[in-house]
């Protein structure tokens, strides 16, 4: 704490170990009520965290519960796409409509706001992490027993604006076999635990794949890392996706809700026990 603290977190910007994160947390709007909120994060791109995140929601969905995706990575968003939603979202008198897979998954993700899903966006901080608050507070999002939130890449601003305004209950950290990857994860990791934000586990993505002749597993990146991390930051593993075709066609397609929970059941089954807590 620093030595002219007033107590007003809200006006300071020091990480400070007495810091109440809660105190900058962001209403949802009168027509939302969200019980768990779960965010996906990477402390780089590239590693499948959109994937991830698609998977979870769709076997959360399948298991009867109310089930969100809020797509944080502005600059990046590819959920709609997974989903097969092309058309954009639409607003009435008490706010905006978040789009609605075939399954009943919710979708809100700037690329349903924009002329065209190809359409950059290039926009300073600021304007992102006020979108991202815009999702949460005025999407009309109703009943949802699981938002996941597909975040951003790295601990910039725009995850800061997601621990801050969000009531997260806690992170799954996607990684892949490589050692750099693997340092970052404890980037993210550090921030979470900065944040004091719960992390739940980790999944790696692209652990290996299976020769379609012999099926035997192969590390096309390199030996898992892990088990070895996990069990560094004291948190469980809760998937090891392989780098699997039929899955990548069916997210090009459109059609991640067919891929199944196969990938993620031990994932969701700690998701499932959150929901009874």
């Amino acid at each position: 704490m620093s030595e002219n603290c007033n107590g007003n977190c809200s006006e300071c910007s020091s990480n400070c170990e007495s810091r109440d994160n809660t105190s900058m947390i962001i209403p949802s709007g009168p027509f939302s009520e969200v019980r768990k909120v779960i965010g996906v994060v990477s402390g780089k791109g590239g590693v499948g965290k959109s994937l991830v995140t698609s998977l979870l929601a769709c076997a959360m969905q399948a298991r009867g519960n109310a089930t969100a995706v809020l797509d944080a990575d502005i600059t990046g968003p590819s959920i709609p796409k997974s989903f097969g939603i092309k058309d954009r979202a639409e607003s009435d008198e008490i706010g905006l409509l978040p789009k609605v897979s075939k399954t009943g998954i919710e979708i809100m993700s700037v690329n349903l706001l924009l002329e065209s899903e190809d359409s950059p966006v290039v926009w300073r901080g600021p304007v992102i992490s006020g979108v991202i608050q815009q999702f949460w507070k005025d999407v009309v999002w109703g009943a949802v027993d699981f938002m996941f939130v597909d975040m951003p890449p790295g601990t910039g601003d725009a995850s800061l604006t997601v621990f801050q305004s969000l009531p997260v209950d806690g992170i799954i950290i996607v990684t892949t076999p490589q050692d750099l990857v693997t340092m970052i994860v404890k980037k993210a990791f550090n921030m979470a635990k900065l944040m004091n934000i719960p992390v739940l586990g980790i999944v790696e993505n692209m652990s290996y794949a299976v020769c379609p002749d012999c099926g035997k597993k192969i590390d096309i990146f390199g030996e898992s890392k892990a088990d070895e991390v996990a069990a560094e930051l004291g948190v469980p593993v809760l998937a090891k996706i392989p780098v699997d075709s039929s899955v990548t066609s069916l997210v090009d397609k459109g059609a991640v809700e067919l891929v199944g929970d196969k990938y993620v059941k031990d994932a969701v089954e700690i998701l499932e026990r959150m929901i009874k807590e």
